[in-house]
């Protein structure tokens, strides 16, 4: 007959120990869990620098391909425009328009002033729009400003129209001229 196998634990040590969840729940991060989030971290710290680099380049590729397309739009307006410029008609046109030139026979007509020019219709829009104190701040600014080309065009002109007689000499005594005409 066969004996029972029995724990080779004496049971003075008292019941088997098992697997209590106390003993488990110790710490929710062991060894092994401290080791894989070093890992992934250093993989994440390693990968950053190269990923961030390579959106860079994606980013700089799509900026230069925009580029390039805007650039060859325009090279193909001035192929278009370039070929108008080909046509005798169209530089007539065009030297009638901006040079208002005239053919034989006709007689041609300037209106001064009838048309602002867009930068001054744009300015006049402008000014109109504005609140009365931009307008006066506008104001305020521009006479603590230097003198104007056009304030010191006017003053130049005020000398060249004095006359010899006009200045007094040195120490405030009229010039030679002057003096021996009374």
């Amino acid at each position: 007959m066969s004996t029972p196998v029995t724990d080779a634990r004496p049971e003075a040590d008292g019941p088997a120990p098992t697997a209590s969840p106390g003993r488990r729940s110790r710490g929710s991060l062991t060894g092994r869990a401290l080791v894989l989030a070093l890992v992934v971290v250093t993989l994440f710290v390693a990968l950053a620098v190269p990923v961030r680099t390579w959106f860079a380049q994606r980013a700089e590729i799509a900026q230069l391909r925009a580029d390039v397309a805007a650039t060859q739009e325009r090279v193909e307006q001035l192929r278009i425009e370039q070929e108008r410029w080909q046509d005798p008609a169209f530089v007539a046109a065009e030297a009638r328009r901006r040079l208002h030139f005239v053919l034989p026979g006709e007689i041609g007509y300037v209106t001064l002033g009838a048309e602002a020019s867009p930068e001054e219709a744009a300015a006049l829009a402008a000014a109109a729009a504005a609140p009365w104190y931009a307008t006066l701040w506008g104001a305020v600014r521009q006479a603590d400003e230097p003198d104007s080309g056009q304030q010191a065009a006017d003053r130049s002109k005020q000398k060249d129209a004095r006359t010899p007689a006009d200045t007094p000499g040195p120490a405030g005594q009229q010039p030679e001229d002057a003096a021996t005409d009374g």
